[in-house]
């Protein structure tokens, strides 16, 4: 599997910029294999779709802005995205492209 098999154009009129003020009301689509339809609905209607035995997991996890984009002495482009704070200003990160950029390249 490769980093670049998650890459997908989003138009940045869609990607929120603020949680909505009731969770609940979040939309919320259905995806049904057998009849290979989609639904769209709300978060609190999730209730409608689960069965005892269900399993349910929660990410709670909170976005950062984690993509730095940047340009080497050369002209390059490069791009960083940061995954985990280390200490301080130390990132773990993924670099694109990782191959041609050296430690003390500017």
């Amino acid at each position: 599997m490769k980093v670049s098999d998650f890459n997908y154009d989003l138009p940045k009129e869609l990607i929120a910029q603020v949680p909505i003020e009731k969770r609940d009301e979040s939309r919320l689509m259905i995806l049904n294999r057998q009849n290979q339809t989609i639904e769209h609905k709300t978060f609190k209607d999730i209730i409608d779709y689960l069965k005892p035995g269900d399993c349910l997991v929660r990410n709670n996890t909170k976005v950062i802005p984690a993509r730095i984009y940047g340009k080497k002495d050369t002209g390059a482009h490069v791009e960083f995205l940061l995954l985990n704070n280390i200490e301080g200003d130390i990132w773990e990160c993924i670099v694109r492209p990782g191959h041609k950029l050296h430690v003390g390249t500017s």
